[in-house]
């Protein structure tokens, strides 16, 4: 079969999935639909509609376009089915219905931001960073009952180097999963995929990338410093880690964190405790050492690096908690 044969839905919302989409429409393949979550409303009152990334682009190329509320909807069913697609292709999207992902004859296969059977759910690629990965990477799998536990078709795997952080990181596995996709199909249309089972592959343990909250993302300086600083940058930009900062007064507030580095030979004190100059410096004690704070936002104000906080902020008697 030739590509401009196979007819592919493809679901997705996010710029992650876009960029995919991009792909596949550019290399010359058949893409006889997209089905993406709702628009959003924005603005003060929620009078303003937003559309997702994957949804301007599929109308800019007049592709068209499903976006149903619920997935068992009979009517977003029944208009699914008329495309009569060969093939589904998932992007960031959500948790697919049987009578969705097996309607196509050749099935639906997913993009996941990690090395499956690793960081199975909603935040593979934080929850690397997070844990201090040195590596990550891209899968193609066959969707089934279970979230993330189908048959791997494909994986691509990429360093995590000292300085990424969850957008750097999402940048280069958008990337790296756009050639992955491309490959998955070429293979698909060659009949030359012979998927393995996730179980087949052996790990001494199982990580999970659940959802990220508020909550999560609160920092604790207890733990020590390089697990601080992978906690930071792997919140970093979005959702951000905080903490709070405490003065003597009462007056606590919120305090975002962006971007930190250790500092060689700190001495030991109370994990928390802040030492600064006034002027370019803002550090932080940790469970065995201290981080310099480079990109902060305190709450109600602009992000900004650390000596452009410093001009307009006295931290006498403060500390993190």
């Amino acid at each position: 079969m030739e590509k401009k044969d196979l007819r592919i839905v493809f679901m997705g919302t996010p710029e992650f999935a876009e960029f995919t989409l991009r792909r596949l429409v550019e290399d010359g393949y058949n893409i006889i639909g997209v089905v993406t979550m709702p628009d959003k409303p924005m603005g003060r009152h929620g009078s303003v509609l937003q559309s997702s990334p994957v949804k301007k682009y599929a109308v800019e190329q007049g592709i068209p376009v499903l976006q149903p509320e619920k997935l068992k909807d009979p009517a977003f069913l029944e208009a699914l089915a008329a495309l009569k697609a060969d093939l589904q292709i998932v992007v960031a999207f959500r948790m697919l219905p049987e009578m969705v992902w097996n309607m196509p004859r050749l099935g639906t296969f997913n993009l996941h931001g990690s090395l499956l059977p690793q960081y199975r759910g909603a935040a593979p690629i934080n929850w690397a960073i997070i844990n201090g990965d040195k590596e990550t990477g891209v899968t193609t799998f066959f969707l089934k009952h279970e979230i993330d536990t189908g048959d791997i078709i494909h994986q691509e795997r990429i360093p995590i180097l000292p300085d990424d952080n969850a957008e750097t990181m999402h940048d280069k596995l958008m990337a790296l999963g756009a050639d992955l996709t491309v490959r998955t199909l070429q293979d698909i249309l060659a009949g030359n995929i012979k998927p393995i089972p996730q179980s087949d592959i052996p790990v001494s343990e199982l990580r999970p990338a659940p959802k990220i909250f508020k909550e999560t993302c609160r920092i604790d300086w207890n733990q020590p410093t390089a697990r601080v600083r992978d906690f930071i940058r792997g919140l970093s930009p979005y959702p951000a880690a905080w903490t709070v900062l405490h003065s003597s007064d009462g007056n606590d507030q919120d305090f975002k964190i962006f971007a930190a580095e250790p500092v060689p030979g700190a001495p030991l004190k109370t994990p928390g405790t802040i030492t600064c100059d006034g002027r370019k410096n803002l550090c932080v004690s940790t469970a065995d050492g201290a981080l310099r704070l480079l990109e902060v936002q305190l709450s109600g104000k602009k992000r900004m690096p650390t000596p452009a906080f410093l001009c307009g902020c006295t931290l006498s008697a403060c500390t993190f908690i």
